[in-house]
Parts: structure tokens; C-alpha cells; sequence
């Protein structure tokens, strides 16, 4: 393990993925927040996200306490603080890396670093979101997890892990038109490299006779900024767009200073082959890839076990609605509830933070699921007459 000043890293080894390819010496970056002693929350990160972004929802002021639960906020793959193409000595282009690659290895922290086995929940926002699908459908892999040449799996199950899930602004599986979005936003990337997109889920296609080169500054600039215009459209709602919140919000004077000083400045802050990795991370995204489910997203949403509160933004032009309530529809009667945050920023409505009444809504939905294990823990207090409150809440991460 090393540390830095604003996170840590936990060593792999040689992480096997499940494309076949392996990371070499791979570690993946986390912070923690709280004391080990209190329930555990994972808080993954998001799409281009770095541990700091998370922060907004962290504090003794909100559902997310760290004087009440102990807070690991682990970074994805590609992020630039786990292995990713800008920090590792890897052959370039960086393997393909799934979510069930980045939570096996959250896993592997949890359990194998802190000595965890049990959570109190798993959270998180867009890509985080999705990260918390797959925590609470994945099997548990044999032998050593680390370097297993075949991930087989036995039918133990991270669900049985945690007693909460809130996926916000986020899905269990990556829609057709969520791919198609960035397949737009991927191949205007590209295009300043002069090369081309080989298509949803793949990286990108070499030039003939060339092998990989690193990108020149040029390219690098004009390449990010039209990524970050292309993502310009679908951040935000109409609505919001309507409403001039870009002016009356943040304090742009016009659309053009907007997306220079917003969206541009965004896109030229990343690493295009990080960004690259995460976007195919997030492109092929789908829990029920793994066994046992072979490909039946109805059973996988159908073994989920921890209560599963469900917030998409009503106005979210690429995690809509519609595909939150039926990855519900297909969950056990009891184990799912979905709410729209009534919001028009979009899928900004999730995060980071700019809207400061959408992260209301959400801290207090949080706080309210939260409470009802604090409830459910006092009927049995009262029924059995066995452990106090606090006492059975400090021992369920052990």
C-alpha cells in the first residue's frame, strides 16, 4: 500500500480482467472518511471523477457522516489515480476493463485490506451508479482472485454483502442510445488524432501500417475540446438550457463563453486515453454479463438482495427514467423503489453538487433510507431484547 496526500493505493498484483488481458502490477486508489469501527459505505467514483469530486456528499451535515459510518471512496480504472494509460508502464492501448473488473477489485480492498465483511451500503452517481449495480449482482470468484487464469465462480454473491443500494443518475446495463451518445462524443475525440472509433464497446482503429503514438499537444487540445463540446448537449437538460441556467447559475454571459470556460475547460483538465478507457468501461457496462446470468438482465436484476433505492433525474438525457423502472420491475417484490429527482439539470441533477436543491433531495431520500434499517434494527431490539441499537449498527461491517 502507498499513500499520497490526498489518497491511498492498494496493490493487485498482475489483475486479471475479464476481456483475458491483465493490468500488470496493478493498484487501485481509494480515501476513507470515519472510523473503521462504523458501518461501511462504498462510494465509487464517475466518469472522469476523481476522489476529490466525491466529496460534495460527504460531510457531519449529511447522510453520508463520517462520525457515524466509516466512507471508502474507491476510483475507477482510468481514472489517473488508479492503473490508468497517464500512470501505468503498460503496452499502449490500455486493455479493456469492465465494471466487473473494477468492483472484483473493490472487493479485494474491502475485504482483503480493511478486513470487511459486511456493508452498510453501496452509492454512487452515473458511472457510480453502475458500479453499485454490479456490486450488489456479483459472484463471488474461487482461488485466488488476483491471478486466477479462468474466473470461475461459485453461486456466493456479493449481494449478501450489504443491507443498501442507491444508484443515482445511472444504469445497470448501458442502453443502445446511451452508446450511441458516446460513440458521438468518442469519434469527435478521434477525429483530431485522425483516426476512427472501431465502434461501441472497441477503442479505435490504427492507421494502417502505424503503431500506437502518443498524442501531440495539438491534436490533444483540439481533440478534448470537441469532445467537450459534443457532451455540451447532453450534461444538461433542455430545460435547462431554457431557463439560461448557464448564465443565471453559473455566470456566463453568453452560450459561447459557456461551453469555452465550462465545457471545454472540463474536457482539456483529461487525459484522452483515460477518458477513452473509462468511456468503453462505461459502454459495455452490463451486470448481467457474468455468470450465472449469461446475458439475462431479468435475472440478474432479480437476484439483487440489499434494498434498492433507485434515483434517476427526470430530465437526464442519457440514464432516462424508463430504464430505472424497469431494471425495478424486475427486481423482487420488497427489494426495489425508484424516485426521479423533480429537477431540470439533467444528469447533473446527481452530481457534482452545483445544484444545491437537487443535492437536498438527495441527502434527504439517503438519510430516510438509512433510517429504516436504524427502525427495522428497533423493532428487533424490542422483540427479542438482545443487543442495543448501536451496538448491533457497530457490528455489522465485522
Amino acid at each position: 500500500m502507498s499513500q499520497s496526500s490526498d489518497f491511498e493505493t492498494f496493490t493487485l498484483g498482475d489483475w486479471k480482467l475479464q476481456c483475458g488481458e491483465s493490468i500488470p502490477d496493478a493498484y487501485i486508489a481509494y480515501k476513507t472518511f470515519g472510523d473503521l469501527k462504523s458501518p461501511v459505505i462504498v462510494y465509487p467514483t464517475w466518469y472522469s471523477g476523481s476522489i476529490s469530486d466525491n466529496v460534495w456528499i460527504i460531510g457531519e451535515d449529511k447522510a453520508l457522516n463520517p462520525k457515524q459510518y466509516f466512507i471508502i471512496v474507491p476510483a475507477l480504472f482510468g481514472n489517473g489515480q488508479s492503473s490508468s494509460p497517464s500512470n501505468h508502464a503498460t503496452a499502449k492501448p490500455f486493455p479493456k476493463v469492465s465494471f466487473y473488473d473494477n468492483v472484483r477489485a473493490q472487493h479485494e480492498l474491502v475485504t482483503q485490506h480493511f478486513g470487511i465483511k459486511h456493508l452498510h451500503a453501496v452509492l454512487g452517481w452515473s458511472m457510480g451508479a453502475g458500479q453499485t449495480y454490479q456490486w450488489i449482482t456479483q459472484v463471488r470468484t474461487l482461488g485466488n482472485s488476483r491471478r486466477a487464469s479462468h474466473l470461475t465462480v461459485d453461486r456466493e454473491q456479493y449481494p449478501d454483502m450489504m443491507d443498501f443500494a442507491v444508484p443515482f443518475c445511472g444504469s445497470a446495463k448501458t442502453s443502445l442510445h446511451n452508446q450511441v451518445f458516446l460513440e458521438g462524443v468518442k469519434s469527435a475525440m478521434l477525429a483530431a488524432k485522425g483516426i476512427r472509433s472501431a465502434g461501441p464497446k472497441e477503442g479505435a482503429i490504427a492507421v494502417q501500417g502505424q503503431s500506437y503514438r502518443e498524442w501531440s499537444e495539438e491534436e490533444r487540445e483540439v481533440g478534448m475540446k470537441a469532445f467537450g463540446r459534443g457532451y455540451a448537449g447532453w450534461g444538461f437538460s433542455q430545460a435547462f438550457y431554457r431557463e439560461r441556467l448557464h448564465e443565471k447559475h453559473f455566470g456566463y454571459p453568453d452560450l459561447e463563453s459557456f461551453m469555452k470556460g465550462f465545457w471545454e475547460a472540463w474536457a482539456c483538465s483529461k487525459d484522452p486515453e483515460n477518458m477513452l478507457v473509462m468511456l468503453q468501461t462505461w459502454q459495455s457496462a452490463d451486470c448481467s454479463n457474468q455468470q450465472p446470468y449469461s446475458g439475462n438482465f431479468e435475472m440478474a436484476m432479480g437476484s439483487i438482495k440489499a434494498k434498492t433505492l433507485v434515483l434517476p433525474s427526470k430530465t437526464d438525457l442519457y440514464f432516462p427514467p424508463e430504464d430505472s423502472e424497469y431494471e425495478v420491475a424486475n427486481m423482487k417484490p420488497g427489494v426495489g423503489k425508484m424516485l426521479a429527482f423533480p429537477s431540470i439539470w439533467g444528469h447533473w441533477a446527481g452530481g457534482p453538487g452545483d445544484s444545491k436543491e437537487d443535492v437536498k433531495w438527495l441527502d434527504s431520500h439517503i438519510k430516510e433510507l438509512f433510517e429504516s434499517r436504524k427502525e427495522d434494527l428497533n423493532k428487533e431490539e424490542r422483540s427479542s431484547g438482545g443487543l442495543g441499537m448501536s451496538e448491533r449498527i457497530s457490528k455489522m461491517h465485522i
